[in-house]
């Protein structure tokens, strides 16, 4: 690993209060105790759909010290009094599922656009001075049509989701730019770590891997030659931050990434050595209604959010695999 970013960084979240909508989910609970480590007063809303990121686990040991709000993005009557009074507010709640977004995409549209637009109204009108980072997707840029790809490139999302994420960060920028509230959008590659959702392929694909290895099952691989970058969720935590306190970035959109890029068929071998060599992966044909809205390779620059804010990811693949598997070793029932 690189070093680590100096807390001096985030010195004037100090203290702060702070909104973290999908709070009990996978990067909100880990973006929780990095706030807390600042004395932040910390507010989660969640709604704790079955189907979505939030778990009451994720928080267990941490929840004397935090507000926590049973709720929905989706709730224009409790929003207004819970954005009242935060000086930060992350909008990390969202509908991930791809296929669920095609099997239900009216769902898909309430949560990830109309939501979002609403949200930004209640902002607008209760908390206007609130810092805002908003967690998009690489989804929206569909398949590639170069790599790496950088913020300039076409965006062209390959399903209901991707549209709909993409709507809902366009909602940020509009109204930075015409309101001035003051945004940042950060479009995300695939993040993994302790507490992402392991039940099964919802929120990543490597959560099913390491759920089926930590019982002795194989490794489902579909495809295998499909690039990807990866990011540690302490990386995107630090990329949170920095992207809330830092001024150049109000009111513009970024990619996160990392250096290393590997193939499908390799990132499940890497897993499988994480796990001190012990699994087998099985090569599989792409289901046919999941090859309709795969992007085939991606990986992405993130040399703008560099520059603008110093954020470097600090965790290699291979030590982000082992760290992720090592954290649900003896809590897969809090998971499963």
């Amino acid at each position: 690993m690189m070093k680590c970013i100096s807390q001096n960084s985030f010195h004037t979240l100090r203290s702060k209060s702070v909104l973290i909508i999908g709070g009990l989910g996978f990067i909100g609970s880990n973006l929780t105790r990095k706030l807390l480590e600042i004395d932040c007063k910390v507010t989660l809303i969640d709604s704790l759909i079955p189907e979505y990121g939030g778990n009451p686990a994720n928080i267990n040991d941490i929840q004397d010290r935090v507000n926590v709000n049973i709720s929905d993005i989706r709730d224009i009557y409790s929003l207004p009094r819970l954005v009242q009074g935060q000086d930060y507010i992350f909008n990390l709640a969202g509908q991930t599922s791809h296929m669920d977004s095609m099997q239900n995409p009216q769902t898909d549209l309430a949560i990830n656009c109309g939501a979002q637009l609403s949200f930004l109204e209640i902002c607008r009108e209760h908390n206007p001075g609130a810092r805002i980072v908003f967690a998009s997707t690489r989804q929206i840029y569909g398949k590639p049509r170069y790599l790496p790809v950088d913020e300039k490139h076409p965006l062209d999302p390959v399903d209901v989701n991707g549209i709909n994420k993409l709507a809902g960060e366009r909602y940020h920028t509009l109204y930075a730019r015409v309101y001035g509230l003051k945004t940042v959008v950060l479009r995300l590659t695939n993040t993994i770590g302790p507490r992402m959702r392991i039940k099964d392929a919802r929120q990543t694909f490597i959560g099913v891997w390491v759920a089926n290895l930590l019982q002795n099952k194989p490794v489902e691989v579909w495809g295998g030659g499909q690039l990807r970058d990866l990011n540690y969720v302490d990386d995107v935590v630090d990329a949170l931050m920095l992207a809330v306190v830092t001024d150049e970035a109000q009111g513009k959109v970024f990619n996160l990434g990392c250096q290393e890029v590997v193939n499908i068929k390799t990132l499940a071998g890497k897993l499988i050595a994480a796990n001190n060599g012990c699994g087998c992966c099985e090569l599989r044909e792409f289901p046919a209604e999941r090859k309709a809205i795969d992007i085939g390779d991606y990986y992405g620059d993130y040399s703008l959010f560099r520059e603008t804010t110093g954020w470097e990811p600090r965790w290699s693949i291979d030590a982000a695999l082992k760290a992720t598997l090592d954290y649900y070793r003896d809590r897969l029932a809090d998971y499963l």
